[in-house]
């Protein structure tokens, strides 16, 4: 590596993590901002709705694109579905045309996307090679996937198919809320199988990815498959409190709305690290108990 790295969306959480592991290693790191500059390590982009230029990113080992609307906002309105689709293919295609016109010399690309790419597919095992699923947050997954894809095939694209974060600011914030109110339970059967990472976790894989020799679908997810309830008990019996009281389905898609119910908590789905593990990556939370214990400590 030369030691610079380009960023889009540093200044989430994700984003962040990542920019202190680079920059704890020794690397430069520029991020692309949508307000003027504060410095020399910051360039503005989007603003005008223009191309960006693409001496931004000639010359730099890598391009991670992490941009996005969280999908843990709630309820998912028509607009802010639009919002969803919108706050990351935009951003991604025009990464992804930039790095297009560099050719061959193109640093390679990492873009974001999400294990909500395969949908509900319970009894199923699924790794990279799998198919998309059907629900709303598979088919925005599939289409973010073909903005980044069309860098055009001089360009080294990586798909960082990321689960949620067992962090307090991710997955856990809500759940952290009712677990301290002994509120906490088994949301739908409890039993369908959520793909799951430390954030730790998700920075070093994404580290790991800079350098080694993948293309197309990584994902970022731990190795050992976890249900629901497997997340949810865990969480209580690290706060020392009661996991009783449940949450059905019709209650959870008439509160959330169908499209968010549906993707984020009843989806199940046995998703595996395939790619990272074949490329020798070591997971340094390896279980539910380990990422969660890592969680509260922070």
């Amino acid at each position: 590596m030369s030691g610079h790295v380009v960023i889009a969306g540093g200044s989430g959480l994700i984003g962040g993590a990542l920019t202190w592991l680079l920059q704890a290693e020794g690397r430069r790191v520029t991020h692309l901002v949508r307000r003027p500059p504060r410095g020399p390590h910051e360039v503005e982009w989007l603003t005008d709705g223009g191309a960006l230029d693409p001496a931004v990113l000639d010359g730099a080992d890598a391009v991670v694109c992490l941009n996005g609307a969280s999908i843990g906002r709630l309820p998912w309105t028509a607009p802010y579905r639009r919002t969803l689709r919108e706050s990351r293919l935009i951003p991604t295609r025009t990464l992804a045309t930039a790095l297009r016109r560099l050719g061959s010399g193109a640093p390679a690309f990492l873009c974001a996307s999400a294990v909500g790419y395969y949908g509900d597919r319970p009894g199923e095992t699924l790794d990279e090679a799998s198919a998309a699923g059907e629900t709303f947050l598979a088919e925005l997954c599939a289409a973010w996937e073909r903005e980044a894809l069309a860098a055009g095939p001089e360009t080294r694209v990586v798909l960082l198919r990321t689960a949620p974060l067992l962090h307090a600011e991710g997955v856990l914030k809500p759940l952290l809320a009712l677990t301290r109110l002994g509120l906490s339970g088994p949301l739908g059967a409890g039993t369908q199988l959520w793909p799951w990472i430390s954030l730790d976790d998700e920075v070093r894989a994404i580290r790991h990815l800079i350098a080694a020799d993948v293309e197309g679908p990584a994902n970022l997810c731990g190795p050992i498959p976890a249900s629901a309830n497997d997340i949810g008990r865990e969480l209580a019996r690290q706060m020392r409190r009661p996991f009783l009281l449940p949450a059905p389905p019709w209650a959870l898609r008439l509160g959330l709305g169908r499209d968010a119910a549906d993707s984020l908590l009843l989806a199940d789905a046995r998703v595996l690290p395939t790619v990272l593990e074949g490329t020798g990556f070591e997971f340094e939370h390896p279980t539910v108990e380990r990422a969660i214990a890592s969680a509260l400590a922070d």
